[in-house]
């Protein structure tokens, strides 16, 4: 017999969902058994917010949908974290919700909740599954989710309809899309490329939906064209290479940072905003540059006031950006050389000082992990720095909760990553507080045998509150951490603990570290004080 939850099952995988992550209940047995028959592995988590953060470092990795799954009540509620990020990150991440059953759901109160409202500002749309329109109503949930801008949503479905027979609709695949070129000749192309010849100090900032649209290499040639510097958000670096000259970093984050690229923004007269999303930024963004020096060009509507564009041409990065630079005559751009000042000024001020701290435990990182990894970095300083002082070569290579900024994020982002792309080496970048709220993950890790890498940076503190009490004239109060011994939690959750305090031995833990097959914690001891007027 096909069951509605072998309809559900194959809707997911016809649509590219390749895992599904969560924590089982009683109300959603039927369908993780129709998950497995459809060749869709269940991954225990340990937490559902934990499960929704591997569902979206899988999608990451591929590209698919990622897909939760939750029981009834308390689970749902338990993932609500999970659900937010992926709204603010624009993860096209598939709820399934167990739910009571229609037919005792109006007198049963136990574990009953509301649970579309409860996600109702979360999530693009909320349907119930019923079994006169399982497949189509689960390819409607998809189209929506992978929509731009992508984003969560849900689906609640009963144990009784989940093990019903399917009534004769079965799975519906998703269409084939045909994208339309565009063409150098369009006038809409030739009145961007006349905005660009008429500046002489063009800045390009980019975002996330030129990184997800494969970009990079135009925007790249459009840059070198007219010598425009480029900036991105954290979500898209290595959106072009970083030792590029003309590669500046990521943006909206360090105040330091801020400075001197707001600066070079106030200076230019024309800012080419490309796929960019001024989620990930801070109030200092607001209204960077008047409206009518920017251009922007993205696929996706705008929801947000942080900036007014002048002029916006609406189409994807990717398709807009080579007709852009094949229209586009080469020409010098700022005489007077302050991007290549910027890029030095950059340079100086995160340089790493003597002596064994964060600046360090990035260098080591950066010179271990290779072109080929994935780091994850959880939110706090260490972020901040790391974000600023890492070099990234390629895009979606460094993961993290950018627009949500959630803590205990980079554990379950790099275990969907890894899942997803086993090929790739790992490297989740941690505080000893986001660690320790997301901790049980380790056994998530131990249990899928997952030869990952775990940096962390343990200075005892939550770090950045304790800089931003300070900024305030504050005393310290609530961000003190105790002395956890995370190498012997390591080892009693069955992966390699280490503990190093100088650079030397971080280095050795890194290069040994891929030699196991199992799961390696490396904590890095440092005072907090090292973060002093850092970023």
């Amino acid at each position: 017999m096909t069951r509605i939850a072998d309809t559900v099952a194959a809707t997911l995988k016809a649509h590219g969902v390749a895992h599904a992550f969560g924590m089982p209940g009683g109300e959603v047995v039927t369908l993780v058994d129709g998950l497995q028959q459809a060749g869709i592995p269940f991954h225990l988590a340990r937490h559902e917010t934990a499960a929704a953060l591997m569902a979206a470092g899988a999608f990451s990795a591929t590209g698919a949908p990622g897909l939760l799954v939750t029981t009834v009540g308390p689970g749902l509620a338990n993932a609500v974290n999970g659900i937010a990020d992926a709204a603010q990150e624009h993860v096209p991440l598939v709820v399934i919700s167990g739910v009571v059953d229609r037919s005792t759901r109006a007198r049963y109160t136990h574990q009953v909740i509301d649970q579309a409202a409860m996600l109702r500002p979360l999530v693009k749309a909320s349907f119930e599954i019923e079994p006169e329109s399982v497949g189509a109503t689960v390819a409607r949930a998809l189209a929506l989710a992978l929509a731009e801008p992508m984003g969560p949503v849900h689906l609640d479905l009963s144990p009784a309809v989940a093990a019903m027979a399917e009534m004769g609709g079965g799975p519906v695949a998703p269409p084939a899309v045909v994208r339309p070129a565009v063409a150098a000749d369009d006038p809409a192309i030739g009145r961007i490329a006349d905005r660009i010849a008429a500046a002489s100090r063009p800045v390009i900032l980019a975002g996330l939906e030129a990184a997800r649209d494969g970009a990079g290499g135009a925007l790249l040639a459009l840059a070198e064209a007219v010598g425009a510097p480029i900036l991105t958000t954290y979500k898209a670096k290595g959106l072009v290479p970083e030792h590029h000259p003309l590669a500046l970093g990521g943006a909206g984050l360090s105040p330091i940072a801020d400075r001197i690229l707001l600066g070079l923004i106030r200076d230019a007269d024309l800012v080419l905003l490309v796929g960019y999303d001024p989620i990930e930024m801070r109030l200092g963004w607001l209204d960077p540059a008047p409206a009518d020096r920017i251009v922007e060009i993205t696929g996706t509507p705008a929801d947000h006031a942080m900036h007014h564009a002048g002029l916006r041409l609406a189409a994807r990065p990717g398709a807009a950006l080579p007709a852009l630079a094949a229209r586009v005559k080469p020409r010098a751009g700022w005489p007077g050389g302050e991007p290549a000042a910027a890029r030095r000024m950059l340079a100086e001020r995160f340089a790493t000082p003597a002596g064994f701290g964060p600046h360090a435990i990035v260098d080591a990182l950066n010179a271990a992990a290779g072109p080929d990894a994935v780091v994850t970095v959880d939110s706090g300083a260490h972020r901040i720095l790391l974000s600023q002082k890492w070099v990234a070569t390629r895009p979606l290579a460094l993961l993290q909760s950018a627009g949500f900024c959630t803590m205990a994020a980079a554990l379950p982002l790099a275990i969907g990553a890894k899942v997803a792309d086993p090929s790739r080496p790992v490297f989740a970048v941690m505080g000893d507080g986001g660690l320790e709220m997301g901790i049980g993950e380790l056994a998530t890790l131990r249990d899928l045998k997952l030869p990952l890498t775990i940096v962390l940076f343990q200075d005892l503190s939550l770090a950045l509150i304790a800089l931003k009490q300070g900024a305030a004239g504050l005393a310290s109060a609530g961000v003190t951490l105790g002395a956890t011994d995370f190498a012997k939690v390591a080892e009693g959750f069955g992966g390699h603990g280490v503990t190093v305090d100088t650079t030397v031995a971080l280095r050795d833990a890194l290069a040994a570290a891929p030699t196991r097959d199992r799961f390696t914690l490396i904590a890095c001891r440092f005072d907090a004080d090292a973060y002093q007027d850092a970023f």
